[in-house]
């Protein structure tokens, strides 16, 4: 089974910076294509904040654009975000995302996600 582990995040000030780590062990047959990055806020839906796409390009949502730099291994064992610039907004539980060889980032049952790590910026 595939079982992405989150390190990093924690408190920081408005302004602050913040990283994130991501180690995503599987099995040797479990191909796994991309990673990447989600958050969920108190009483928010769950969103996109960073991931690659088959092309191994990087997306970003729109709120962190510029300020968020995500970053993977050629293995795509590891993943990494690096959070510039943070505000208050920013704060919430992120998700390290390891999708599956042939099937799409909404893929119910071929994204395997980690249990969060809180990320939390005060004033």
């Amino acid at each position: 089974q595939v079982q992405p582990v989150e390190s990093g995040g924690g408190s920081v000030q408005a302004g602050g910076s913040l990283s994130l780590s991501c180690l995503a062990s599987r099995p040797d047959t479990i191909r796994i294509c991309a990673l990447g990055w989600y958050r969920q806020a108190p009483g928010k839906e769950r969103e996109l904040v960073a991931r690659f796409n088959g092309d191994n390009m990087p997306i970003y949502g729109d709120s962190v654009k510029g300020r968020f730099t995500i970053s993977q291994d050629n293995r795509k064992t590891t993943v990494s975000l690096e959070m510039n610039s943070l505000t208050m907004e920013d704060t919430a539980v992120y998700y390290c995302a390891a999708r599956r060889c042939n099937y799409e980032w909404d893929s119910a049952y071929f994204v395997y996600w980690g249990r969060g790590s809180q990320v939390t910026v005060s004033s």
